[in-house]
């Protein structure tokens, strides 16, 4: 049994080891929690290039003592070529999911880091240089990493979809067979591009020679991103959405995410009064207010921009009282097929004047599109696959239009003065699991590891799977798995410790200055304390 890591000068959490081991020596070396998270996002898109990188997007919630927390969103736009009527005139009926085609959207996650680092050296004094910050990176991806299962797995598994796109055969195939576990992965285009922008800073990749190299290979690919869609790319600086619950505050992003739902979830769930962990009540509870979440979610949330209605609005005690009410506990109400999935990582981060850091990064589906740029080793997301080319839908397809993403940071103030950041990757999966941690963690005093340890469910979609039903590992009661299939629930029983069910990851500061962590034993990963 997996026990709760415990220290008082800082500690990271990640689902690769490597990278919560060298945020933790960015702290250990006088970092603050920004810059340890910098360093270990640099890491972990050399450890786990199938699920984020350079060419995707993230999210921050950042949290200073005594402040609000505030909100990063590094999204990047769809192309301004890219429209209805670019890929109408294809004779395509949907946007690609794979091909260079699907690598319509700018990628977001190096403004991420950037603005970070300002907020860093604002408001809290950071002076850690991107030099140091991004050496280990370097290093790795320059001498090498060793591949892990779910890499090796993923590369297997995806092959016949992915090996004809541009620089995919290069980078995950030897002899025309995929990539082994244990094997050493080396990324030597990836390094010397990381390498570069700590000698030009991290505005290069947008507005400078690192830029106008990555907007002449996608276009000569075949995307319709242009050097302008990178110049006109800035990350920004949000509000977080805000619940109150029991006197904690919690807080996730805003649209376009998905975090709107992870709220709401855990919103509804507590007017039912429920108060035992993993019971029927707790499962079908939580379950059937995801459903109703997600309903309000897949109607309404897009780019903030082009939404009619505030998402804040949602989490009045009006309109969770009126949506709790309505949940059926004897029967389970119809569930719609969604179209979530996505391949992320959530990585943690507490500093030893207790500022955290909750932080997710993601290429969309395994491999994002398929498509590495030659020169970069960078790998292109395809998070605009979540456009529609329905001119009626909430969600279509325009120029410059940021994308749904189901991405999204949790961080929350605890009414007994303790902060929690939290999070985890897994498609529609996210606001479930965040929803589990939480309840089981904070309402109901499970340890922190067992709260992130405990069997978990998945309805509906996550990264590399198409289904839609409601999936459990098998460590739950047997009683359990028939009760709620008699109130009409489509179960499905899976392993142990199911990686669909995401990579969650755990940090709470105590006032005392204890820090606790847990990681995902369905992971790579580690909480690494100084």
């Amino acid at each position: 049994m997996l026990k709760t890591v415990m220290g008082r000068r800082g500690m990271v959490v990640a689902p690769h080891h490597l990278a919560a081991s060298i945020g933790t020596d960015v702290l250990r070396d006088g970092g603050n929690a920004i810059e340890a998270m910098v360093a270990s996002a640099a890491a972990i898109a050399v450890c786990y290039p199938h699920m984020n990188g350079l060419g995707g997007d993230n999210f921050w919630l950042i949290h200073s003592k005594g402040e609000a927390p505030v909100g990063i969103d590094a999204c990047g736009a769809s192309a301004g070529l890219s429209s209805i009527g670019f890929y109408r005139d294809q004779a395509m009926g949907a946007i690609p999911s794979r091909g260079p085609l699907a690598a319509l959207t700018m990628a977001g996650a190096v403004s991420g880091w950037q603005k970070a680092l300002e907020y860093s050296r604002k408001a809290w004094g950071g002076r850690i240089p991107l030099k140091r910050l991004l050496a280990p990176a370097i290093e790795y991806a320059r001498e090498g990493v060793p591949v892990t299962q779910t890499l090796a797995n993923n590369a297997l598994a995806k092959l016949s979809e992915l090996r004809d796109h541009p620089g995919f055969g290069n980078r995950y195939l030897a002899d025309g067979q995929p990539i082994k576990f244990g094997e050493l992965l080396t990324q030597p285009e990836l390094a010397s591009t990381l390498e570069s922008l700590t000698h030009t800073g991290l505005d290069d990749f947008y507005r400078g020679d690192i830029a106008r190299g990555l907007a002449t290979e996608l276009e000569a690919v075949g995307s319709p991103l242009r050097l302008s869609d990178f110049e006109r790319h800035q990350a920004l600086e949000v509000e977080p959405l805000k619940l109150l619950l029991r006197g904690h505050e919690l807080y996730n992003m805003p649209p376009p995410t998905q975090g709107l739902a992870s709220l709401m979830i855990l919103g509804m769930f507590e007017r039912l009064g429920i108060q035992t962990i993993d019971s029927f009540e707790f499962v079908h509870g939580l379950i059937e207010a995801t459903k109703a979440a997600f309903k309000i979610r897949d109607e309404q949330i897009c780019d903030p921009s082009n939404m009619s209605i505030e998402a804040q609005s949602f989490l009045t005690d009006k309109v969770l009282d009126t949506l709790a009410a309505e949940i059926d506990m004897e029967n389970a109400s119809p569930w719609p097929e969604a179209n979530a999935n996505g391949d992320t990582v959530w990585l943690g981060a507490i500093d030893n004047k207790g500022r955290a850091v909750s932080f997710i990064q993601s290429i969309y589906w395994e491999f994002g599109s398929g498509v590495i740029l030659p020169s970069t080793g960078i790998s292109w997301q395809n998070r605009g696959t979540s456009f529609s080319l329905d001119e009626a839908h909430h969600n279509k397809l325009m120029p410059y239009k940021r994308p749904f993403h189901t991405i999204q940071p949790a961080l929350a103030l605890l009414s007994d003065g303790r902060v929690m950041s939290y999070g985890t990757m897994g498609g529609e999966g996210q606001p479930q699991t965040q929803a589990m941690i939480f309840a089981r963690h904070v309402l109901a005093n499970v340890p922190l590891q067992e709260a992130v340890t405990s069997p978990r469910w998945l309805l509906g979609r996550t990264w590399g799977s198409t289904k839609t039903n409601l999936r459990m590992e098998s460590r739950f009661d047997h009683e359990l798995y028939e009760a709620l299939r008699s109130v009409g629930h489509d179960v499905e029983i899976i392993g142990e410790f199911e990686e669909a069910m995401g990579h969650a990851g755990a940090l709470v500061a105590h006032p005392n200055g204890l820090i606790e962590g847990a990681f995902d034993p369905r992971s790579d990963g580690a909480a690494c304390a100084i």
